[in-house]
C-alpha cells in the first residue's frame, strides 16, 4: 500500500520550475532515497510531503500525518539539553503526564544510542550526535514517516555510516517509512529499496539499486560516473 503519492506535481519559485509534472509513490515501510544535483527539487519534495508547501498543480497524498522531519543541522535548541530538546514536541503539542513524556524521551534516546548524552547541551556533543538527537525528536512523537534532509552531510565516513545503519534499523524494527534526500549515492544504493534521481525538475530514474546502476539513460549514467569516486 502506498504511503505517499505524488501525481503530476508542479512547483515554481520566482518563475523557475523546481518540480515539473513529478509522479511517484512510496510504499509503507520503504526506505526511498532521492538523489540528484543541487537545486533540482529534492528538499522541495520533502517539504511537500511534510505539508510545509503545496503544489502549484497536481496532488500530494500522504497516508499519515505523523511525520518526523530531520533537518540538516538537527534543528536543536541550543539552550535546552538533549533530553529537553527531545521532550519539546510532546510538551508543546500534547497534554501527556510528565512521567509518560520522560518514558518516551528515554525510549527515543535509547533507540538512537544517546541515553548517556541526555543531560548534555547541543554544543557539548558531536555533529553526528546532534543528527541522532534530531532523529530522536522525530521518533518521540511515534511517527510513521521520517523525512531525512541530507542526514550524513558534513559527517566523517564512520559517523555517516552509523547514521545510515540507524535509518535501516529504525525501518526494520519500527516499520518507519523513510524518505531520504542525499548527495551520497553510495549510501542511497546501500540502504534503499528504491532510488530516484531528480534533474532539471523531472524524474530521470526511479528503480531498485541494481536496476538504477544498469540505467541506460545518458544523464543517469553521467550522474553515476560522477559519483564513482566514492563508490566501491
Amino acid at each position: 500500500m502506498s504511503e505517499i503519492v505524488f501525481d503530476s506535481v508542479a512547483k515554481s519559485f520566482g518563475g523557475e520550475k523546481v518540480l515539473d509534472g513529478v509522479s511517484f509513490s512510496v510504499e509503507k515501510g520503504e526506505i526511498f532515497s532521492i538523489v540528484g544535483p543541487s537545486g533540482t527539487g529534492k528538499s522541495v519534495t520533502l517539504k511537500h510531503i511534510a505539508g510545509l508547501i503545496s503544489p502549484d498543480s497536481g496532488t500530494v497524498s500522504v497516508g499519515s500525518r505523523k511525520i518526523g522531519y530531520l533537518f540538516q543541522g538537527g534543528a536543536l535548541m541550543a539552550w535546552l539539553t538533549v533530553a529537553e530538546n527531545v521532550a519539546l514536541p510532546l510538551v508543546e503539542t500534547t497534554s501527556l503526564p510528565e512521567k509518560e513524556i520522560d518514558d518516551r524521551v528515554r525510549a527515543a534516546l535509547s533507540a538512537v544510542g544517546l541515553l548517556d548524552a541526555a543531560d548534555k547541551y547541543p554544543e557539548e556533543i558531536s555533529g553526528g550526535m546532534r543528527k541522532r538527537a534530531g532523529l530522536a525528536c522525530s521518533l518521540v512523537r511515534e511517527t510513521d514517516i521520517v523525512l531525512y534532509d541530507e542526514p550524513t552531510s558534513g559527517l566523517d565516513p564512520v559517523t555517516a555510516a552509523s547514521i545510515n545503519r540507524l535509518i535501516v534499523a529504525l525501518n526494520r524494527e519500527r516499520g518507519v517509512t523513510s524518505v531520504v534526500v542525499t548527495h551520497d549515492l553510495e549510501s542511497a544504493l546501500a540502504m534503499s529499496s528504491r532510488v530516484m534521481l531528480l534533474k532539471n525538475a523531472r524524474i530521470l530514474e526511479c528503480a531498485p539499486p541494481e536496476e538504477f546502476l544498469k540505467s541506460t539513460d545518458p544523464a543517469v549514467m553521467e550522474f553515476i560516473a560522477a559519483a564513482k569516486g566514492v563508490l566501491p
